[in-house]
């Protein structure tokens, strides 16, 4: 089919308008039908402002804060010590306070905005565009997609915005920006898309999957909208990449698609949110690999572990398999990969295209948590015990999805060592593999064989690539 091209006049009055108009002609829209082209000079002067007036009111301030607790002596506990150094080291409690922006996503009150923002706040105030007040509590926060759901209280009739398919977005669209920088008071920038599939583009503690735009994002644009020419929301504003701390034109948002799947689990009562469990490890195709394997470009994710509870081997996979895409889009990174499982959300079944033994085809693998089995068993350690006060937990894959361990981790995890264990050299997430010379493979056990341990103690401990002995005596 041979491509149809428009041509569009401009009268000796108009001229002076016509690369503005221009750029209105090819603004990114969801569908070409929607496109329209202005049709006098006081619609090309309107500009923005029939989007910026549908989708400011949605648009909130965030106002938090949360104390800290002030540093204890470290002779507090001492009963002889305690008294003599009542106050040595010790600081008051400090408040912070924060400043970000958030969507209304609902007309029950439910609003999205960064976990950086609010996810560790006691105290926070929202206020509307229209100057209303509200206070709201963290329904759900997860700090790896620096992503919170809020929700406020008693409040009723509000301006909610719809979300687009994060799919559906295209490089070169254009795209508004709308938040509070630096407190100055809601404020409206304008760019466009300017990548898509940023994979660990952000700072900080967040890992994931970004959109990317030259939209000017400043502190306190944290948690605003991203919207399309539409009004529609097609992300989350979370970070800039900056030397100076201003926005130099890179900015990314979270995917609508994945705030969607927030909001659905903060509905059904969720206070962290739960990601598909993959139970595989792999590595990008690079095109040396690519070659190797036959395939004509690089591309996918080479399996190089799984977990005997995998979803993925129980599909058929196994190492050396490579995952193609899932869901009907092709990935490129183990961040990419999760993203798409997280979009397709728990308890669907999701169409992965791999290579295998040569051959392309495509599975069915269903969207599920990680199996907390064996039991994780969460023990504390007697009073009476060679180290008391010593959170375990038995390793299984729950445990290895919520702490972030390797597929061949075992053994027992060292949730938080407590106060006499910390200043014995334990840290939260070794793993004890085992106590005076006996291997442990459960909390039980080795919660048993601490509160049995006589004059002498010596753990075998995996921390991180390291493996050491840690020897005590009683």
């Amino acid at each position: 089919m041979g491509a149809h091209i428009a041509m569009v006049w401009f009268t000796p009055e108009a001229q002076m308008l016509k690369p503005f108009a221009i750029a209105l002609i090819v603004l990114a829209a969801p569908a070409l039908a929607d496109m329209q082209v202005p049709q006098d000079r006081a619609a090309i002067q309107m500009g923005f402002v029939p989007v910026v007036k549908a989708v400011t009111p949605a648009v909130v301030n965030i106002y938090a804060r949360r104390v800290i607790e002030g540093r204890t002596s470290p002779f507090a506990n001492d009963p002889f010590f305690g008294q003599l150094f009542q106050n040595f080291g010790a600081q008051r409690p400090r408040v912070e306070n924060s400043l970000g922006s958030g969507v209304i996503l609902g007309g029950d009150g439910i609003v999205v905005s960064n976990y950086h923002v609010v996810g560790q706040a006691t105290d926070i105030r929202v206020v509307l565009n229209d100057r209303r007040e509200y206070d709201a509590s963290v329904l759900l926060a997860d700090e790896e997609s620096d992503l919170a759901i809020l929700q406020l209280e008693n409040a009723k009739d509000l301006p909610a915005l719809s979300l687009r398919r994060s799919d559906t977005v295209e490089v070169g669209e254009l795209v508004l920006a709308v938040g509070n920088p630096f407190g100055v008071g809601q404020t409206v920038s304008s760019g466009i898309v300017s990548g898509l599939a940023r994979s660990g583009a952000a700072t900080g503690n967040t890992r994931g999957y970004f959109i990317q735009t030259d939209a000017p994002i400043n502190p306190g644009n944290s948690g605003g909208a991203l919207v399309d020419t539409a009004g529609q929301l097609i992300g989350i504003n979370t970070s800039i990449l900056s030397r100076s701390g201003g926005s130099n034109g890179i900015g990314f948002a979270i995917p609508a698609s994945l705030v969607e799947q927030f909001v659905a689990q903060a509905r059904a009562g969720e206070t962290a949110f739960q990601r598909p469990w993959a139970g595989v490890s792999g590595q990008p195709v690079t095109y040396d690999m690519a070659e190797g394997l036959g395939l004509p470009r690089a591309g996918g994710i080479i399996l190089s572990d799984m977990h005997a509870a995998s979803p993925f081997g129980a599909a058929g996979l196994a190492p050396g398999d490579v995952i193609l895409a899932v869901g009907g889009q092709e990935v490129n990174g183990p961040a990419e990969m999760i993203y798409r499982m997280s979009i397709a959300g728990l308890g669907a079944d999701v169409a992965v295209k791999v290579l295998q033994d040569g051959d392309t085809r495509e599975i069915s693998v269903p969207m599920q948590r990680a199996p907390d089995t064996p039991p994780r068993d969460t023990q504390v350690t007697g009073a009476r015990a060679a180290v008391p006060g010593v959170t375990l937990s038995t390793i299984n894959p729950a445990v290895m999805a919520e702490y972030d361990l390797p597929l061949t981790a075992a053994g027992v995890l060292v949730e938080d060592p407590g106060d006499i264990g910390a200043r014995a050299g334990l840290r939260p997430g070794d793993i004890l593999l085992g106590i005076d010379g006996a291997a442990v493979t459960d909390s039980a056990s080795a919660s048993a064989a601490l509160e049995a341990a006589a004059r002498r103690l010596s753990l075998d401990i995996q921390r991180g690539p390291r493996r050491l002995t840690m020897r005590f005596r009683l």
